[in-house]
């Protein structure tokens, strides 16, 4: 039965399981996600889905980062059609609830989504979160103190939360 595996040309993730131990190591060799042997105890079964879930987690991150690398814009829904946003133009964005309002060099765009959801389309070497409604672009920050930043000649607060990880960026830029 193992046999048939080798074949498959799709990429998947498998959670192979048995009555007997020595087919482990095939299963492996075919990069199973894990190998169960009956009768599966739960605990050992729910590690089994968490490890599975945990693969498709790093995945899908790999998959948004390696996006996010090769290109240098996003859309975003605005005003009734989607609008090309350059990761270059923009200063800041700030968070309204469910809204959000992205400050590039020429005009204000707002558009219904969340700051997270955004922050996660961003490159990180080149966007850093102040606070839970702000982010900055790097390149626009003109000044800094311990609890603020200046873009564009508005101070952004930076909050307790991201304090440390902030001064830290900013420093050894």
């Amino acid at each position: 039965m193992v046999n048939a595996f080798p074949r498959l040309k799709y990429k998947q993730q498998d959670i192979f399981y048995f009555h007997q131990n020595y087919y482990a190591v095939e299963g492996f060799n075919l990069k199973a996600v894990d190998y169960l042997l009956k009768p599966i105890a739960f605990d050992r079964f729910l590690e089994a889905v968490n490890t599975f879930f945990d693969t498709i987690s790093i995945e899908e991150k790999t998959k948004e980062e390696s996006y996010n690398v090769n290109s240098d814009f996003f859309f975003v829904r605005s005003e009734r059609k989607m609008v090309k946003i350059n990761f270059d133009d923009i200063l800041y964005i700030e968070s309204l609830s469910d809204y959000i309002k992205i400050s590039i060099h020429d005009k204000v765009i707002v558009t219904r989504e969340t700051i997270t959801n955004v922050e996660a389309k961003l490159p990180s070497q080149q966007f850093l979160r102040v606070h839970r409604s702000y982010i900055v672009s790097l390149k626009s920050i003109d000044s800094y103190t311990n609890e603020l930043v200046e873009v564009n000649q508005k101070a952004i607060p930076i909050s307790r939360k991201y304090k440390d990880i902030v001064l830290k960026k900013l420093e050894n830029m």
